[in-house]
């Protein structure tokens, strides 16, 4: 019997999505709230995130460039680990990539947009259940107006129940995957294995893939991300 680990570890979600660019384009395209023709075709990693064999960051980072059905760039800065800055972080991180485009003497038209993606296994928000956040920077009074160029989707795992969500199916699927493997898991819903993208994430988080040393790195820092209920 497999032997999962859990794929919110620095090291397990590197592997997963920081080794594999359709995983993680299917990923983020089932998450963002992208536009039906503004779906992600490919993607690159930026040089700047260099994925170190044996991760051991205090805090999950994957960002990318993403190109479009029709042309278009943005960046995604992703963040998993929760703490009290959470905040403060995503929105230091997004702004950074998104200062970070312009090269000495270039124009502003060059910039493109930034999506800030959080994963929690924390609740930040203990006034609703809703699990799924998305912010924009707009005019407080006329919220139809928008400054474009940031955007930040907050994804509170703890919250995240598939029989309540009515939203796309393959979003529901990688969430349950996000939520539902770890270490305790001893058998896989045949629903999770019939989507291949997923299928594959779930052969990537089991323990035969992951070198000692990983395992290592694992056992040191996997502990700290198991959810908490805050109900």
């Amino acid at each position: 019997m497999s032997r999962y680990l859990n794929p919110r570890s620095d090291v397990v979600f590197k592997k997963v999505f920081g080794e594999h660019k359709h995983l993680l384009m299917s990923f983020l395209n089932s998450l963002l709230p992208l536009p039906e023709d503004g779906l992600i075709e490919s993607i690159e990693y930026l040089p700047t995130e260099q994925i170190p064999i044996i991760p051991l960051l205090k805090r999950t980072i994957v960002d990318v460039k993403c190109f479009d059905e029709q042309g278009r760039t943005f960046i995604v800065e992703m963040q998993i680990e929760w703490s009290s800055y959470f905040m403060q972080q995503m929105l230091f991180g997004a702004s950074k990539a998104y200062v970070k485009q312009l090269g000495k003497g270039e124009g502003y038209s060059y910039l493109k947009p930034v999506y800030g993606l959080g994963l929690l296994c924390e609740n930040f928000d203990k006034e609703s259940l809703d699990f799924y956040h998305h912010y924009k920077i707009v005019n407080v009074d006329k919220p139809q107006r928008e400054l474009k160029g940031l955007q930040f989707v907050f994804i509170e795992l703890t919250k995240f129940k598939p029989t309540t969500h009515t939203g796309k199916k393959l979003q529901i699927l990688w969430l349950r995957f996000m939520s539902e493997i770890n270490e305790d898991t001893k058998v896989v819903d045949p629903e999770l294995l019939s989507i291949p993208e997923i299928k594959e994430a779930i052969e990537l988080s089991e323990e035969s893939a992951y070198s000692p040393e990983e395992l290592a790195t694992y056992d040191n820092t996997g502990i700290r991300l198991a959810p908490k209920k805050h109900y």
